[in-house]
């Protein structure tokens, strides 16, 4: 770095990388994540990709965009905006332009902005840059696929193909400089990813290199580079971490601490399929994954296992959820430990394969045949996974019941800074096992009589030999039963277990005692009501928040939290769903809405603004509960 151009400190930044879906921002978005958490920084990303493998070159439909949040301390969502924006070619620039600050860096490939690609992108003009109205001071122009051809050359590789598969590397290096990352790191993220292609990676540590360097010999055209310094974070190992492989780590996690094996049934289905091929990484671990046929066999050979004594579990998404239903609820009359991982996606039916919803909240407590309760956790970001992941399979061994633990696409695919928790921190777990007295007159559904949990006896044990299937069974004998009275009870025994189960109280953040607003969400809204609350709190508003992670049973004091506010407003991105639960839950709440079923995350300004419309209303002016005029 030469000493003629400034370093300005800043506390936070939004890096937005954008290009084909082929052009590899996932990945350039994915290592300057990583290499920022490695150094300290709080991060948290936003994957934003289009359901085509492969749309048509330089087409508007087939743009991929990777947002990285960075700052000093910890951060909460990926920004609304970003500070810099990587466009690789026209497309990009037209579709993503719209998340640019008013005066953020733009760096294009301007060899991707030819009149054919021009019209690709629907531009009416050669001055893209005068139509979209963006100042030529603040664009950083390169020829990148150029000079990554030239690099590619030097380095020996003739092969077109290939030295454009590195143009992302090229944009990487560059926002590197830009933000004074060390290479060093880059490049063992590259040796490891490509271990077992040597020379790929030094093609891509040349192009990396050869970005950085572009950034150091035309820095007159960029004002500043720019600096985040890490705030001292508690001592302990940090790593970037996606929530689907926070929530794999949870599940290997609390298979070790119940002293079990870990089997995972699943399909592949988009976006939960990363479950399955981290868990298939980890057989030295202890874990079985079986990619089966269709959804409804991955989930009954996972109730098997469970059967057989393991930590079972089963991934997918909500059609998934869809097909697995019957299987599913064998678990629940069988009562056997299973955690169900559905990792929410864009519906209904097929919907937006890669993009994020939360309105499988319903489906999830009801739907089922019968009255089949089930226990139901909702993860708060992509470390909170692994938490998530460990209490849900924690629920299911130690109250014999099946467990849906909610994620969806922005948390799996998204990351942040985890630290890495020690064994010994984690709570322990206890298998809800039959007892030694119980040898030789063991039966399945005799209960403990405080939480109505049954005895969970693994096949092969001498001396608890019994049957389970999906008819109803005798309370008493364990043997088939059509009786009234006995499905009567049962199917209550079934209910007051769940209801039993303790959870954590439901926390306040802000202004708990005095707030003219509680805003309520669930799940992984999280972060960015959290911020929301913090800029209305610094705009000299009392506002808090509570936001659910377990939704049933609901925290013993939920209706005493909601009930103390004038003014509740409940944000989900659905229509209405958990506002709808809690209105059947709690007599007498009604509180407003503000949904969204965009398959985007909130946006914090728009939250902002909304916000603070309905503090303004005037006190007597009660919520409704008509469709229409409940919305914000």
């Amino acid at each position: 770095m030469t000493d003629d151009i400034e370093i300005k400190d800043l506390a936070e930044v939004v890096v937005r990388f954008s290009g084909d879906s082929g052009d590899g921002m996932q990945l350039a978005g994915n290592i300057f994540s990583t290499v920022s958490a490695t150094v300290g920084n709080g991060i948290s990303t936003f994957p934003d990709y289009p359901a085509d493998i492969r749309a048509p070159h330089g087409s508007l439909t087939g743009v991929s965009g990777y947002q990285v949040h960075i700052g000093s301390g910890q951060v909460y969502t990926p920004g609304d905006q970003c500070d810099v924006l990587v466009a690789m070619n026209a497309a990009a620039l037209k579709t993503q332009y719209k998340y640019a600050k008013p005066q953020a860096t733009i760096i294009i490939d301007t060899d991707s902005f030819s009149p054919t690609d021009l019209k690709k992108a629907d531009f009416q003009t050669d001055d893209y840059l005068e139509e979209l109205g963006i100042d030529p001071d603040r664009v950083v122009a390169c020829p990148i696929s150029t000079m990554v051809k030239d690099v590619a050359t030097e380095a020996g590789c003739d092969d077109v193909k290939v030295a454009m598969k590195c143009r992302n590397m090229f944009a990487l290096g560059l926002v590197c400089w830009l933000f004074n990352r060390e290479l060093s790191l880059v490049s063992s993220f590259l040796h490891e990813k490509f271990a077992k292609k040597p020379q790929v990676a030094e093609l891509n540590i040349k192009v990396v290199n050869a970005g950085y360097d572009y950034g150091h010999n035309v820095h007159a055209s960029v004002p500043a580079t720019y600096r985040i310094e890490s705030k001292t974070k508690n001592p302990g190992r940090y790593m970037d971490i996606t929530g689907n492989k926070a929530t794999a780590y949870g599940l290997i996690a609390a298979a070790e601490k119940a002293g079990l094996r870990l089997y995972l049934g699943s399909y592949p289905i988009t976006p939960a399929t990363d479950i399955l091929h981290e868990l298939a990484k980890h057989k030295s671990c202890g874990v079985t994954t079986v990619q089966c046929e269709d959804e409804i066999s991955a989930c009954a050979s996972a109730v098997g296992a469970s059967f057989a004594g393991a930590l079972a579990a089963t991934s997918t998404s909500g059609p998934g959820i869809c097909l697995k239903s019957e299987a599913i609820n064998l678990a629940v009359i069988d009562e056997l430990p299973l955690v169900v991982i559905d990792v929410q996606r864009g519906g209904p039916s097929t919907g937006l394969p890669t993009k994020s919803e939360q309105t499988d909240l319903l489906q999830a407590l009801y739907g089922r045949n019968g009255e089949s309760p089930m226990p139901v956790i909702a993860a708060t970001s992509p470390a909170d996974c692994f938490d998530a992941a460990y209490q849900a399979a924690k629920m299911a061994l130690e109250h014999l019941t099946p467990v849906i633990l909610l994620t969806d696409a922005f948390i799996a695919n998204g990351s942040a800074a985890w630290k890495l928790p020690k064994m010994a921190e984690l709570d322990e777990i206890k298998p809800h096992y039959a007892t030694e007295e119980q040898k030789y007159k063991y039966t399945p559904y005799v209960r403990d009589p405080e939480s109505k949990v049954r005895y969970w006896a693994i096949p092969g044990q001498e001396g608890y030999t019994h049957i389970l299937g999906g008819l109803e069974k005798d309370g008493k004998t364990g043997a088939i039963s059509t009786e009234p009275e006995n499905h009567n009870e049962m199917s209550h025994l079934r209910y007051e277990k769940v209801a039993k189960i303790e959870v954590p109280d439901l926390k306040v953040e802000g202004d708990a005692d005095d707030a003219d607003l509680l805003i309520v969400g669930f799940g992984s809204t999280y972060g960015h009501l959290l911020s929301t609350m913090k800029v209305l709190r610094e705009k000299g508003h009392k506002v808090a928040l509570a936001q659910f992670k377990y939704i049933n049973p609901l925290p013993a004091n939920t209706a005493e939290v909601l009930m103390k506010y004038k003014k509740v407003v409940v944000a989900e991105q659905n229509l209405g769903q958990l506002a709808a639960l809690l209105r059947i839950r709690i007599n007498g709440f009604t509180p407003y809405q503000f949904d969204q079923v965009k398959g985007q995350p909130f946006v914090i300004n728009e939250l902002v603004s909304q916000f603070e419309k309905l503090i303004l209303v005037r006190e007597e002016l009660k919520p409704t509960s008509t469709f229409d005029e409940r919305m914000l």
